[in-house]
């Protein structure tokens, strides 16, 4: 008789454990049944279903074209690998800002319709009305300052955001509303490593980097990024722990050569 072995779930309240005892959080995104099956495996504690879907998956320049149907697409395909991991996926972008009540209806679809865990939404205090509103209705929200992909065309520039004293001050208030509003976490994408440790360290929610040094609760990477599946993408704050483009390019090669050669398939391969 197989003994099933119960995994146990991440949840948001022991990610807050995690800050408590020191214990960094690791996230990656996926956006793909395949893909988080391998990463849930692994044991990572958070899966982000990023609207970097947009880019890596849909080969759009931005985040900005994704709907709210594709990105609960790929979310339900992503739940349905997971055993262990917490499942956040991002609003896209005109799905919450602005109007709380859109927000708390686009929130409520992708939990419905995907069976996700968390959401996470970019901004601070001017969205502060569709936080509270989704946190009313039970759902759990992650927080994103810094860079904010989703308001690329305003800052019109992917550098690293507040550099300035004032900028700095406003991310921290902001990060303080945000725990305040009652979210479980936060983001801080590409600012300086000093700014996110004090903003790690003024907060009690787990506080989350990319580009945002080693002082902050946990990492996060785009999984396409950190597999060197991209290759014209080398930001700074960016380690690629593979080169699967070149892999996957000479496994490309190989099979065409092998087709062509008629070298596949052999005796073995076939019926």
């Amino acid at each position: 008789m197989s003994v099933h072995k119960e995994v146990k779930k991440v949840t948001t309240h022991q990610l807050q454990e995690m800050k408590r005892r020191g214990e960094k959080i690791s996230m990656l995104t996926a956006y793909d049944y395949t893909m988080a099956k391998i990463i849930d495996h692994a044991g990572i504690d958070v899966i982000l279903v990023g609207d970097s879907a947009s880019n890596v998956m849909a080969g759009h320049e931005t985040t900005l074209p994704i709907t709210l149907d594709q990105m609960i697409y790929h979310a339900s395909s992503v739940i349905r690998a997971i055993d262990r991991a917490l499942v956040v996926v991002d609003l896209p972008f005109g799905s919450y800002q602005g109007n709380s009540k859109k927000a708390l209806e686009s929130a409520v679809q992708i939990m419905k319709e995907s069976g996700a865990h968390a959401v996470k939404m970019e901004g601070g205090r001017e969205i502060k009305d569709s936080i509270e509103r989704i946190l009313s209705a039970g759902i759990p929200v992650m927080g994103h300052l810094g860079l904010t992909p989703q308001s690329i065309y305003k800052f019109g520039t992917y550098t690293v955001r507040a550099k300035e004293e004032e900028e700095a001050q406003r991310l921290l208030e902001d990060a303080k509303l945000l725990e305040d509003f009652g979210c479980f976490a936060l983001v801080l994408e590409k600012i300086p490593a000093s700014l996110a440790e004090q903003t790690a360290k003024s907060i009690s929610i787990p506080v989350i980097g990319i580009g945002a040094g080693g002082g902050v609760d946990g990492q996060v990477l785009v999984t396409h990024d950190m597999l060197g599946m991209t290759h014209e993408f080398s930001p700074r704050f960016l380690r690629r722990y593979l080169n699967l483009y070149e892999s996957m390019s000479g496994a490309f090669q190989q099979y065409i050569k092998d087709v062509k050669s008629r070298d596949f398939p052999n005796d073995t391969e076939q019926y």
